[in-house]
């Protein structure tokens, strides 16, 4: 086979199945050096690019290699000096244009402090996050975020940009994920515009960092942040971060990292009690013009407790899309406990359902056995399964984050809540994802 034709399948296949994100950030500059009969060498843009690659995806190329042409290619790397490859990849894509987003147009409107429940779980929180809105820099510097997934933090780190942009017009405030941080650092570093990139996140008045426990493990980006943050905070400006767990509980974050979370101030949010998930499903409802009867909310509120919030907002909105289709004017209490049924939602609740059924159920889906659901084998064929079923098992059982990480060999629970975060965007953003999500919560839920 022509080297070039089968660089450029290589590539293809790398594409589908790790996604245009990550093909884009860290694999299309990636280039052929030579093909012999039993190896392919292969040269990487840089250090860090090498190194992500090999956390995240060690044996992608010679596993796709072998797969294509039947063969058992050892793999040789090394890291470009610039000098020019000898073959280049030819396969089609958009043309990408790396460039620095701007650091003052990325704040949700939609979420304001007007619009955010207050009630007894978070308004230790909410209270932290108005004063920092008002006053950045000055209050409580850093204001450390902290909940499981779904309770709010993301609304409250782009009300606090939101309330004191609306103060000062003139402040520069960013809103960023980790993720993107860490994309954006790998953009600059491929196209030598790390001072750019350095100007951008120090010389802003409020950086609001979504997810910072995504960094952990990350030794660039730890790297990175941490002089950020130094200069940040010298300079007496704001930053307030959010996690899924407290800073101590971040596996893999280095401790200089860890001390300097804790220096400020930590407020976290509790699950919601059932009268401040009433009015948040009752507030939701305006927003969205869904008639929603307050006997109605508290129905939902008791049987759905054990979910978090955006899947109860969810869940809400299937239920008026539901009335809609069945033309049905108003939704009572039969009526939303009909569409529960029907949707095998309530079960969820009614039936106690255990971690190593929902593992083994996962386990036969994918032609596994349990024994790999509970290894520490990192490989995709069963790291994937195994994420979808811690995702299913915090869904569908009573199991807390370390109660479900103990049951899958001892993984600890920020693993735990990495993957179910994962699960929840692979379910948002594919269709196939999503639907291999609802047979096996039908096969778990049912009788």
């Amino acid at each position: 086979m022509d080297d070039k034709k089968f660089w450029s399948q290589i590539l293809e296949s790398i594409q589908n199945e790790v996604g245009n994100r990550d093909f884009n950030s860290f694999f299309k500059d990636i280039e052929l050096r030579e093909i012999t009969d039993n190896s392919i060498s292969i040269v990487f843009p840089n250090r860090f690019i090498k190194d992500w690659i090999n956390d995240n995806h060690p044996k992608i190329f010679s596993k796709i290699a072998n797969s294509i042409n039947d063969s058992k290619f050892s793999l040789k790397t090394s890291i470009s000096k610039k000098q020019k490859p000898t073959i280049k990849p030819t396969i089609s894509q958009p043309e990408t244009v790396h460039k620095l987003s701007s650091p003052y147009e990325n704040l949700k409107p939609e979420f304001t402090f007007d619009n955010f429940i207050v009630g007894p779980p978070n308004q230790f929180c909410h209270a932290a996050s108005q004063a920092v809105a008002k006053k950045p820099g000055i209050s409580y510097n850093p204001l450390f975020i902290y909940s499981i997934p779904g309770l709010g933090k993301t609304h409250l780190l782009n009300a606090i940009g939101n309330h004191a942009k609306q103060l000062n017009p003139k402040l520069k405030i960013c809103y960023v994920t980790s993720e993107d941080f860490t994309n954006e650092m790998v953009d600059a570093i491929s196209d030598s515009k790390m001072s750019e990139f350095r100007n951008k996140y120090r010389q802003i008045d409020i950086l609001l960092i979504d997810d910072i426990h995504f960094i952990a493990g990350k030794e660039r980006t730890e790297e990175e942040f941490f002089h950020t943050f130094n200069t940040l905070e010298k300079n007496e400006k704001q930053i307030v971060m959010t996690s899924d767990c407290f800073p101590n509980d971040i596996a893999k974050l280095e401790d200089r990292l860890r001390s300097r979370f804790q220096m400020g101030l930590i407020a976290d949010i509790q699950p919601p009690d059932k009268e401040t998930l009433v009015a948040i499903l009752i507030n939701k409802a305006k927003h969205e013009n869904i008639p929603l009867q307050k006997d109605v909310a508290f129905f939902l509120a008791e049987h759905l407790a054990n979910l978090d919030i955006r899947r109860i907002i969810g869940i809400l909105k299937r239920v008026a899309m539901y009335a809609s289709m069945k033309d049905h004017d108003a939704i009572d209490v039969p009526f939303a406990k009909k569409t529960l049924e029907d949707f095998n939602i309530l079960s969820w609740d009614e039936v106690s359902i255990t971690v190593e059924e929902v593992i083994k159920t996962v386990a036969d889906h994918f032609k596994l056995t349990t024994k790999d659901m509970l290894s520490r084998k990192k490989t995709k064929k069963i790291v994937f399964p195994r994420q979808i079923a811690m995702y299913l098992s915090r869904s569908i059982t009573e199991e807390s984050y370390p109660g479900i990480g103990s049951k899958f060999g001892g993984k600890d629970h920020a693993t735990v809540m990495y993957a179910v975060s994962k699960i929840e965007k692979d379910i948002a953003l594919d269709k196939r994802v999503a639907a291999t999500i609802d047979t096996l919560k039908e096969r778990i839920t049912s009788p």
